[in-house]
């Protein structure tokens, strides 16, 4: 393994972990906007929604630790590498690679998770009368 094979790592995850700081920001605004807009009461979709968004955020939080966790681990590797290291390097790397992957599953089960939200929303929309 030579010193660019964990390095073209580096921007995949880069742009993961943006990816992950945006969907996390949306869900930050929509519980804001969420807390505004109830006030005092709150409607049973918003009580249905509630959970829903706690998991999500737990899950975003967690796919972020497993891709910083990634990230590190890939620079380590880049550096036993550079330190005539290379079994600890190829390890390292490989735990980056378990790592980069535990996010993406996550990241995988927060879509799914979302897609329920979604559906919430759309059973409520369907309740609503029909205008002629």
């Amino acid at each position: 393994m030579t010193l660019t094979t964990p390095a073209l790592l580096f921007p995949a995850i880069s742009l993961l972990l943006l990816a992950y700081t945006n969907r996390f920001l949306v869900l930050a605004q929509l519980i804001r906007e969420l807390n505004a807009r109830e006030g005092e009461s709150i409607r049973p979709l918003v009580v249905a929604q509630i959970e829903n968004l706690r998991k999500r955020i737990r899950l975003i939080r967690l796919m972020q630790v497993w891709g910083v966790g990634s990230f590190l681990l890939c620079t380590l590797a880049m550096f036993a590498v550079f330190i005539a290291m290379p079994t600890a390097g190829t390890w390292l790397f490989g735990a980056s690679l378990c790592a980069l992957t535990m996010s993406l599953l996550l990241s995988l089960y927060e879509i799914h998770i979302s897609c329920d939200a979604i559906a919430i929303e759309l059973r409520n929309i369907e309740k609503k009368p029909i205008q002629k």
